[in-house]
């Protein structure tokens, strides 16, 4: 493993960095949180990421993206995660837009990846439904008529459903097998419900009844999605634990600050050795988030098999970041109460990130698997 960073890779962060910086400032996203009647979504954000070419960084060049690989990829979504960006990185480009780029056929890339690369489609998926922990064992059915497939099912949790031109959907074709299909929201039988997430983002109950979908919208072999879902999961699983790892940094920075300027008994708070001591574990903890995300990424650009470790990089993301952002909040006092102080963000965005796409629990139930299988 080599854990530098490569001269791209520092040069997006720094980019990155620089909008986010520009956008997401405490007072524009309390506005954001605040309307209840808008989308959720940082559309001004979202079309300077497309301007600054950061939005197709992992796509082809063919297709109107820069081809630097997904090590670029996660240090977006880290940059992402340290500015709390209210834009659907995670939807469009890990659970659509590298499926359809992996997975896809000439005119689904030629449709989709120039439209994403340029900002101008939003997509996401559904793979998470109520009552079931395992994505690739979807409760939602697909039954062939003709060429054509008709869906029946619920999926729960989707991210930018609302917004979304197409939503990516794992559904049964038969026994023991699984298929992905490109559904239309505004599709007859199409019913979407949304609401509010811990950390104010726009999640959907999405409701499939009798929703026809024709094989030019299947992605990839319809029998054959169980792979693809694992082959998404594992790169959604390490861009997760990017955004834990920079919010964590973030609020860690955010904290230090904090307690070297609040002062009691005549000193500043961080001087105490209680307060050290839990800042110091929670650097502990950053750095065990660090590492095991860098192995995972690693190994997913070596080709290697990266189940195990994007689940290890999960689990320290749910762990670690959660003691993390605990500490964060516990040592701002009752300054954390005071949610026009931005630090309780940073805490409420961790809960969700923890538990998007299984929390710790199935990390370890993963890790096992995989350990019985080696």
């Amino acid at each position: 493993m080599d854990f530098s960073t490569t001269e791209e890779q520092e040069s997006i962060g720094n980019l990155a960095r620089q909008i986010f910086e520009d956008s997401c400032g405490n007072e524009h996203l309390a506005a954001l949180e605040r309307d209840e009647s808008g989308d959720g979504i940082d559309h001004a954000l979202w079309k300077s990421l497309a301007e600054a070419h950061l939005l197709g960084i992992a796509l082809d060049e063919a297709h109107g993206g820069s081809d630097l690989g997904l090590s670029c990829l996660i240090t977006l979504f880290e940059e992402a995660g340290r500015a709390l960006a209210p834009v659907p990185l995670l939807s469009t480009l890990i659970y659509a837009g590298l499926p359809i780029a992996q997975f896809g056929n000439q005119a689904q890339k030629e449709q989709w990846l120039p439209a994403i690369a340029s900002g101008e489609a939003i997509l996401t998926a559904g793979f998470e439904e109520i009552g079931s922990s395992e994505p690739r064992e979807p409760r939602t059915k697909a039954s062939a008529q003709g060429t054509a497939w008709i869906l029946d099912g619920e999926k729960a949790c989707v991210p930018a459903a609302h917004v979304a031109q197409r939503i990516l959907v794992a559904a049964a074709t038969g026994p023991d097998h699984v298929g992905l299909f490109l559904v239309d929201p505004k599709a007859q039988g199409v019913e979407i419900e949304t609401g509010l997430a811990n950390n104010y983002e726009r999640q959907s109950h999405v409701r499939l009844s009798g929703v026809r979908v024709e094989a030019e919208d299947v992605l990839g072999d319809p029998t054959g999605g169980a792979e693809a879902i694992s082959w998404i999961l594992d790169r959604a699983q390490v861009a997760l634990a990017a955004m834990q790892l920079g919010l964590c940094q973030a609020a860690i920075e955010l904290t230090a600050r904090y307690t070297a300027e609040r002062k009691q008994f005549g000193r500043a708070i961080g001087s105490f050795q209680a307060v050290t001591m839990r800042a110091a574990d929670a650097y502990v903890d950053l750095e065990c988030m660090k590492s095991t995300l860098w192995q995972a990424i690693w190994r997913l650009e070596t080709g290697l098999p990266a189940t195990a470790q994007a689940a290890a990089a999960k689990w320290w993301a749910c762990r670690g970041g959660g003691r993390i952002v605990h500490t964060t909040q516990h040592l701002h006092g009752g300054t954390g109460a005071d949610i026009d102080y931005p630090i309780h963000r940073y805490f409420l965005w961790a809960q969700q990130i923890r538990l998007t796409l299984g929390g710790s629990a199935d990390q370890l139930v993963k890790i096992g698997e995989q350990f019985a299988l080696a």
